[in-house]
């Protein structure tokens, strides 16, 4: 193989887990129903099981990049998807709660892997002026996981049952765990080595900046629309507002992602022109009246305004990418990964806080009737529940307002 083509090649490996996690990630929203009968759980019980991924995905980050430094790509790729394929296999094939919950959250543990390995393999493989760009290309690849995690998927769960496609998904993380440890090499071309040593000190300082705190809170707050929406409860909130079937309301969140290609650039071009904060806030109103358009204007909705809706949520979810590079302006550069570190933990447990919130607020204004023997939830209870989303975003921008105001004090003193 030439050597322009072997890091592109290497790259494919851990890229593919990447991408692949996020079929992972979402299926069980596409599931809802078939898992709340098999476990005999309400919505409280399913979003407690959906926010368990994001514990194990947000408590993973900084021990999966110390195993990275200390035995490579190779190894922690090949057992983390491993550890996917058996704990999806645990979940489909059992009926006790307690290992249901376990092995989602091994789920979300071994998820943690994927970009971080992908990263760890382009910083080897290809030369620090490609950097940004491959990183760039593996979140437009990986984002493409998300979309075909969607209505293709669903379409198998209607024609093949959702156990068979568990297994089969299970076995396909499996396989790319074997092939990335069959093939998967390190470069034999020396590269600069990456400061990347966690100390005590860098951790206590930044853990005690109430303004990295006030971002990260900010971040969580915000992230309602990705992870609690698009990852687990719009599927089955379309199904209830404007009665399409379970295939063609995946087909229209998947939108969400396909905004999230565009979102990057986009927003970070605009925020060169008016700033990193005004473009968050900026963000931050429009997901509020997006939600508020999305909960209580159903009767305006088509296939063409819904799907415009989702794709401009969408590119409004790639606020992150401005608050990574905001919080690098708050930090010294000895401090820059430890603290993209510490926002990226904060954030994913934002679909642990709307996961549970949500469940716990359906079941609160859960009418009583049932049907096949698991609760049945009215589009009031879903208004009510989901309202939470734009609640929280407004409160976000408002932190981030906040977070400006201080720094632009910490700069005129």
């Amino acid at each position: 193989m030439s050597k322009r083509i072997l890091p592109y090649a290497m790259w494919v490996f851990p890229l593919s887990f990447f991408t692949y996690q996020f079929i992972l990630r979402l299926w069980p929203s596409l599931m809802m129903q078939q898992i709340m009968q098999q476990f005999q759980v309400d919505a409280t019980g399913f979003g407690l099981l959906a926010s368990v991924y994001y514990y194990g995905y947000a408590g993973m980050q900084l021990p999966i990049a110390v195993l990275l430094d200390r035995f490579g790509a190779r190894y922690v790729v090949c057992i983390c998807a491993v550890l996917c394929g058996l704990s999806t296999l645990l979940f489909t094939y059992t009926d006790n709660w307690t290992l249901a919950l376990i092995s989602r959250f091994l789920v979300g543990a071994g998820s943690a892997a994927g970009f971080l390995a992908t990263s760890k393999v382009i910083s080897q493989w290809f030369g620090r002026q490609y950097y940004a760009r491959m990183v760039g290309f593996s979140f437009t690849v990986g984002l493409l996981g998300a979309i075909y995690g969607g209505k293709p998927v669903s379409l198998l769960v209607e024609n093949c049952g959702w156990q068979q496609v568990a297994f089969v998904l299970a076995c396909v993380s499996i396989g790319i765990g074997v092939l990335t440890l069959l093939f998967l090499k390190t470069s034999s071309t020396p590269r600069e080595k990456e400061q990347s040593t966690l100390c005590v000190k860098d951790l206590r300082k930044l853990l005690s900046s109430s303004t990295i705190w006030l971002l990260a809170i900010s971040n969580l707050l915000m992230v309602g629309p990705l992870e609690g929406f698009a990852d687990v409860w719009g599927v089955n909130y379309l199904m209830q507002a404007i009665a399409v079937n379970k295939a063609d309301a995946a087909g229209f969140v998947s939108y969400i992602f396909v905004g999230m290609l565009f979102g990057g650039p986009l927003l970070a071009a605009w925020a060169k022109r008016i700033g990193n904060y005004s473009v968050i806030t900026l963000c931050s109103l429009g997901m509020v009246l997006a939600f508020l358009w999305l909960l209580y204007a159903t009767t305006f909705f088509n296939a063409y305004s819904l799907s415009a809706l989702f794709f401009v949520v969408g590119i409004l979810c790639c606020y992150q990418v401005l608050v990574f590079a905001t919080g690098s302006e708050l930090v010294s550069p000895a401090m820059l990964g430890i603290t993209i570190a510490f926002l990226n933990c904060i954030n994913m447990l934002g679909g642990s806080f709307f996961h549970s919130t949500i469940g716990w607020a359906m079941d609160h204004f859960w009418t009583g009737l049932m049907a096949n023997g698991i609760r049945t939830y009215t589009m009031q209870s879903y208004q009510h529940a989901l309202l939470i989303i734009p609640a929280a975003a407004a409160i976000g921008g408002i932190l981030v307002i906040v977070v400006g105001w201080c720094r632009k004090r910490k700069i005129a003193n």
